[in-house]
């Protein structure tokens, strides 16, 4: 069991016998004297991938899942699926890209820090790095002038996914990638 005060990004627990794992974790402190410190706490299911937004009190406690981590490299791409391998023994494992439903879009062959999550030698999903390089393979050419701060424009990635990137950014140019928001964090 743990309590809602100590959960950190990334802890795994069981809410009605589903494991989720926790995205994250905002801190309510009351005005009033006396009152309760909330946690908001964001957790997503590790099967369905749905979302649920919970608040709980600091002395409430969640059953911990018992699940693994594992360091795993991303071997290559086809049809049926994604194909990576566990860098600890070696064995390999193909998800579909229901499985990764939004993790997908963000695996390039490059990609360094992914871990699968798995519960009785069963791949469950992945849990990627927070933040990852991709390349912008189209975008609108900048403004002369603009600057680093100016509006925002949509770039397309190497991988198709589409993120408001600076008015400066241009095609070819190496930006990071939050992986836990989709937005756009800096360039190289």
């Amino acid at each position: 069991m743990i309590k809602a005060s100590d959960l950190k990004r990334g802890h795994i627990v069981k809410i009605e016998g589903d494991a989720y794992v926790v995205e994250s974790v905002k801190v309510q402190k009351p005005s009033a004297r006396g009152a309760v410190t909330l946690y908001k706490i964001r957790f997503r299911n590790v099967q369905s991938k749905r979302k649920v937004d919970q608040s709980l009190r600091g002395d409430d406690v969640l059953p911990e899942a018992d699940f693994e981590r594992r360091p795993v490299q991303y071997l290559y791409a086809d049809a049926s699926g994604i194909t990576f391998m566990d860098i600890e023994d070696c064995s390999q494992f193909t998800l579909t890209k229901d499985d990764l439903e939004e993790e997908w879009l963000y695996l390039t062959e490059d990609i360094e820090g992914i871990q699968s999550i798995s519960s009785d030698g069963r791949v469950l999903g992945l849990e990627l790095p927070s933040f990852i390089s991709l390349t912008v393979a189209e975008t609108r050419p900048p403004m002369k002038g603009a600057s680093v701060t100016a509006r925002l424009k949509p770039a397309t990635l190497s991988t198709g996914l589409v993120v408001q990137v600076p008015e400066h950014v241009t095609t070819g140019d190496a930006i990071r990638v939050d992986t836990r928001t989709g937005e756009y964090a800096s360039k190289g």
